[in-house]
């Protein structure tokens, strides 16, 4: 695996390749800017990349900006976006765009070194890895009358671990409630959100992210 890799904080940037190198996956460029780091995927076409939300000149959300242009220069380019932050500018953009393949997380709330890799590769993977804390702060930042709203605690508690990526078997677990019981708060959560059986895509993901195109 290849990745490019775009943070600004020199002692992270260093440490990201050096965690990355240690587990076999290069890393093809590092740059501290959003036009460095375009011109890196341009060039090298790498197979992820690691994204920070704020970088220069203006640390607001150039990192996002890039992610969704990076995509656009390669359709399905895998991103993880790896952030002190939750911003909601471009995240919709990045999130919804159909092409799977996309993660969010929080710097802080990354414990282990685990958690960080495996979300890499399941964003390669194709998979959608969404740290429950940015679910919940871009839900709150909705309108009103969002259909996510319409929701019931034990369906928003379903959805929360459907962003972690969670099979049906664990959230049962999780919840302490039967399978059975967990496919039909789904079915519920796929009728409320409303993403029919002849839904094109992910419908999982589909329902993650149908608040953020509310």
């Amino acid at each position: 695996m290849r990745v490019v890799i775009a943070e600004d904080d020199a002692l992270l940037r260093e440490g990201l390749v050096l965690l990355l190198g240690t587990e076999g996956i290069e890393v093809a460029a590092a740059a501290d800017n959003a036009a460095d780091f375009l011109a890196a995927v341009s060039a090298e076409r790498p197979d992820a990349v690691v994204v920070d939300v704020r970088l220069p000149p203006s640390f607001t959300d150039e990192g996002l900006r890039a992610a969704v242009e990076a995509r656009r220069l390669l359709p399905g380019l895998p991103v993880l976006v790896l952030s002190a932050y939750v911003e909601d500018s471009y995240a919709t953009d990045l999130l919804s765009d159909g092409a799977g393949g996309v993660g969010y997380l929080l710097k802080e709330r990354v414990g282990k070194v685990a958690r960080f890799l495996d979300a890499l590769h399941e964003v390669v993977g194709g998979g959608t890895v969404l740290d429950p804390e940015v679910v919940t702060q871009l839900m709150v930042r909705r309108h009103a009358d969002d259909p996510i709203r319409t929701l019931t605690p034990r369906e928003r508690d379903v959805l929360a671990l459907m962003a972690e990526g969670r099979a049906n078997a664990a959230i049962a677990a999780e919840l302490v409630v039967s399978e059975p019981a967990v496919s039909k708060h789904i079915g519920n959560i796929f009728t409320k959100l409303g993403l029919p059986p002849n839904d094109i895509g992910h419908r999982r993901v589909l329902a993650v992210l149908a608040y953020l195109r509310a």
